[in-house]
């Protein structure tokens, strides 16, 4: 148990409830959360599943009918045919990451993970004795792979490849071509890559490639994806994974032994989710990317603080250096003097050191309020 880590960005969030039960006013930049409510549709779909009396056990893999709209829908978005069978439906996304490591990783094997990256994967690698080998994003390269240093740190151990694009906790997206090379040294070394695709909707710019698309990739990829972000549907826990035919079997397996199977009702209301209008996540992706201008142009305002735009995603992940504090102090003094809550871009990695995670799933005005809150603490500790 000691090996396993934690999500900070929950542990701020309860922090910052404390401080707001104690009569602060706290703006929260740190939860990964859309401010969005699930929209209407989707909420009486789920009512009116309950009333059709969808309250029950369900197969551990998800319903029959769940399973082929997330099959049509994974069809039509990575232009190739994804069979239903290849479906495990699970309580939020975080499963599909326990299970793909818990099933491909024996104690020694090395998995290649994206460090700034999130949190829980370096947790689960730990946690069942795999060695975590970081793929550095580095604000030099536009946070994105270095394709080269992958090839170097490739062993005879490495057991799976963990990609996540657009990224958490950078926003940045990997380039189609250095996507093509990861899926060639995949290949070639007999890796399989577990593709974190939570974020494939949030592109600011162009639109969402899967690693899975390349020669070869289809039988070693497992997709990550889910409804919590796209349709803001957080509290549903309702994830997925795209298996390949050797894995789905097992995984299911998992299921049953964790956690049965997944609720029912909200299974059908993710069905209306597929396959109605997706205008309500264009508009939300859209209201997103004002808020990134809004915030990218306001964090390069305040001296201290230089910050990139991010390609997909809702974060920014400004760097913090020429303010003299290190990452943590830096969350912890803003959430108790300026009343902003941030992330310590520590909580993703090593690398993280001298950075911040910002979530800008927060309005406009509150956004505003938290760039001046943060310049003027900034000032003050400066006079």
């Amino acid at each position: 148990m000691g090996n396993l880590g934690t999500e900070t960005a929950f542990e701020i969030l309860a922090k910052a409830k404390a401080l707001e039960r104690q009569g602060k006013d706290i703006v929260h930049l740190g939860i990964g959360e859309p401010d969005f409510d699930t929209p209407e549709h989707i909420r009486k779909a789920a009512k009116d599943a309950l009333d059709r009396s969808f309250t029950h056990y369900g197969p551990s893999a998800g319903l029959p009918e769940t399973r082929e709209a997330i099959a049509r829908h994974q069809t039509k978005r990575q232009g190739y045919p994804v069979e239903a069978e290849r479906i495990v439906v699970t309580p939020g996304g975080k499963p599909i990451m326990f299970f793909t490591i818990l099933a491909l990783v024996d104690e020694g094997d090395e998995v290649l993970y994206p460090n700034p990256g999130f949190p829980i994967y370096e947790s689960m690698i730990r946690f069942v004795g795999g060695v975590p080998v970081p793929m550095r994003l580095s604000e030099e390269n536009g946070f994105s792979v270095d394709i080269d240093e992958v090839r170097r740190k490739v062993s005879k151990r490495t057991k799976l490849m963990i990609v996540n694009s657009p990224s958490n906790p950078c926003g940045s997206v990997i380039p189609d071509d250095d996507l093509k090379k990861l899926a060639a040294i995949a290949v070639e070394h007999d890796i399989v890559v577990m593709s974190d695709e939570i974020y494939k909707d949030f592109y600011f710019e162009g639109s969402h490639t899967s690693i899975s698309r390349f020669p070869g990739m289809r039988e070693r990829t497992v997709i990550l994806d889910g409804f919590s972000k796209s349709y803001a549907m957080t509290g549903w826990r309702l994830g997925y994974g795209v298996l390949p035919d050797w894995m789905a079997e097992g995984v299911t397996k998992l299921m049953t032994n964790s956690v049965s199977c997944t609720a029912s009702f909200s299974q059908i209301a993710a069905i209306t989710a597929l396959d109605s209008s997706q205008q309500p996540v264009i508009d939300m992706v859209a209201e997103f990317k004002r808020r990134r201008e809004l915030i990218v142009k306001g964090l390069n305002a305040i001296k201290g603080i230089s910050c990139i735009t991010p390609k997909g995603a809702f974060y920014v992940f400004p760097n913090i250096r020429g303010t003299g504090l290190k990452s943590k102090e830096f969350a912890e003094k803003v959430l108790l003097e300026a009343g902003v809550a941030t992330v310590h871009g520590t909580s993703f990695g090593e690398y993280g050191e001298g950075y911040a995670r910002l979530s800008f799933a927060n309005s406009q005005a509150n956004i505003s309020k938290a760039l001046e809150r943060i310049d003027r603490f900034l000032s003050s500790r400066k006079r």
